[in-house]
């Protein structure tokens, strides 16, 4: 799992503790029984929770299967906004996609992985979430003040990233391949902005 903020307050705390048991529930079914055999109604029972409150904090049942998503979107954009003064870009989402892939390709993560490229409808989520995290990273490059890039390429760097994370998770060699794209990144980055720092 990757490391997350502890929420503070005992509201949020609770919060937090049930959408996890309601996450790791449905987890648990999708594992023992397959994702497409698992209802909604019995994950809310495994979990104890009502049906309604499931839905409070998980809007469908295929965002049961990617509980961090709005962490991964969060991270993406942090690597970008919060990397030190004059720091590469490129490094940084180098580093922070490295991050991702070596959580997804290791531990319970690869069988959620599987379970994910085995159902269509998991699949098409997950490139739905793809898009998504690729248009949060684009809106950070652009934003950022000392990159100066055109929306066009803001957009066409992020989509790059985001699918060296998906053609490094589907590797058999994840470390080679990221680092493989990355390269081809930093040259498609170095082509749009010829005259600028890197």
């Amino acid at each position: 799992m990757i490391n997350e903020p502890q929420p503070t307050g005992r509201r949020e705390r609770k919060k937090a503790a049930t959408r996890r048991g309601i996450a790791d529930a449905a987890l648990r079914m999708f594992r023992e029984r397959g994702y497409e055999s698992v209802g909604i109604r019995e994950i809310a029972v495994e979990a104890d929770v009502a049906v309604t409150t499931l839905f409070a904090h998980f809007p469908s049942k295929e965002a049961l299967v990617f509980e961090q998503a709005a962490d991964f979107e969060t991270r993406l954009v942090a690597a970008v906004a919060e990397r030190d003064q004059g720091a590469s870009v490129i490094c940084a989402l180098h580093e922070e996609i490295r991050t991702l892939v070596q959580h997804c390709t290791t531990g319970d993560a690869t069988g959620i992985w599987t379970m994910i490229e085995q159902s269509p409808e998991l699949s098409t989520y997950a490139q739905i979430l793809e898009l998504r995290y690729a248009h949060a990273l684009a809106a950070a490059i652009q934003a950022a003040p000392d990159l100066h890039t055109s929306e066009v390429a803001s957009d066409t760097i992020a989509r790059f990233a985001m699918a060296a994370f998906t053609l490094a998770r589907q590797s058999a060699d994840p470390e080679a391949a990221l680092d493989e794209a990355f390269h081809m990144i930093g040259a498609a980055w170095s082509a749009a902005r010829p005259s600028q720092e890197q």
